[in-house]
Formats: C-alpha cells, structure tokens, sequence
C-alpha cells in the first residue's frame, strides 16, 4: 500500500499545505495514527473506485476517542463492502470557518483554467464562481473575489472577520502554477476551509492522463 496518496505528493511537492494524516491499512494502524494526530479525527476511505465518498457513507467526522474511531473504522469498511480498497486516511480535524472551492479544468482552447468559489455544499445550490486562465497573479485573485456575489463573506461582514486573502492568494497562484507544470486536466479542492488564520484543505480530487 502506498503511503502517500497522490494527489496530496503533488500537493505537497508545490508547498500547497494539507491537514496532518496518515494512512492506516487496519484498525490497529488507524489507532496508532490517531494518537499521533491526537483526538479528535476524520476517516476516509481510500478507493479508486469511490470518488463521491460521502454517498457511500463513506467519511466519518468528529471522532473523539478511540472507542469511536474504530467503531466508525468498522463501519465505513461495511458501507464500502464489495469495492476495492488501498486504505483509511486518518486526518486531524478541519478548522472552523467558511468552505470555498478552488477548481481548475484544462480547456481545449483556452489551455488551463482556474476557479474560485463558494465551496462545500454550497457549490451546486449558488454555483457562485469566477475564473481565470493560468498563470495568475494576486492581483488576479482580488478581482475574483470581488466578482463573487458571495464576496461579503470573504471580506467580512456583520461581525464576521476577513479570511486571509494573503493566504488565499498564495493558494490559487500556486495552484495555477502546478495545473500548468504537472497538466492537470481538472481538479477540485473541496471545500478549503478558510479562517482568518489560514486554510485547511478537506477534500482533494484531481486527474492527470
């Protein structure tokens, strides 16, 4: 079994942060991370043949000691039953704060192209996003956010405070810059979680030929 997934090596190689994880291949193992990581966790599945993991139940959030870890180990491997499966991401817990997605495809005319937007559960409802083709620069990024109707939100509004655009810029730049190196053909980082600390990637989707 690997013990890296490979979406997050590219992530990793372009200094793009990701939340602490390991990769447990039996409950003993996710155990052991989890007490690395500390308490509480999220579980994932990892399978080339699940990619919405949630409509397999697939994801369990929230765990706050072992008893319920593995008890949400045992259970996930039920839901997935009959699938192939390489592994269990253990993930420290995401923080608190608004999900934004950072999408990006490879356009048979324009060449690669990246997005921002209203992330999370949000992205069907609003399909609130703007787009750019790559590369980009910050000041590029500033003009998405101000297109988003959403914006408000990222800026702060009713006592809400600002994310961190500095962050945010960095971000989408960087991203930009490994769809064009690594010719990503699309791509989803859904939904980033953003506070006025920083960022916490959750969900990580990406295609390569």
């Amino acid at each position: 079994m690997p013990a890296r997934i490979p979406e997050f090596a590219l992530l990793e190689k372009y200094g793009i942060g990701l939340i602490p994880y390991g990769i447990a291949k039996n409950e003993k193992e996710a155990s052991k991370i989890a007490k690395k990581l500390g308490y509480p966790v999220a579980l994932k599945i990892i399978s080339p043949e699940i990619v919405h993991k949630t409509d397999f139940h697939a994801v369990k959030v929230g765990l706050k000691n072992e008893e319920r870890m593995l008890a949400a180990y045992e259970d996930i491997m039920e839901n997935v039953k009959g699938h192939k499966v390489t592994g269990m991401l253990v993930q420290s817990m995401a923080r608190k704060g608004l999900e934004l997605i950072i999408g990006g495809k490879k356009d048979s005319q324009f060449g690669h192209m990246v997005l921002l937007g209203l992330g999370g559960v949000y992205v069907e409802v609003f399909r609130d996003v703007s787009a750019r083709i790559c590369p980009i620069q910050r000041q590029d990024v500033k003009e998405m956010v101000m297109e988003l109707r959403s914006n408000p939100l990222i800026m702060g509004v009713r006592g809400m405070k600002p994310i961190d655009i500095d962050a945010l810029e960095t971000l989408m730049v960087k991203v930009c810059r490994m769809m064009v190196e690594e010719d990503v053909l699309e791509m989803d980082l859904n939904p980033v979680i953003f506070d006025e600390h920083g960022y916490d990637i959750v969900d990580v989707r990406l295609r390569r030929d």
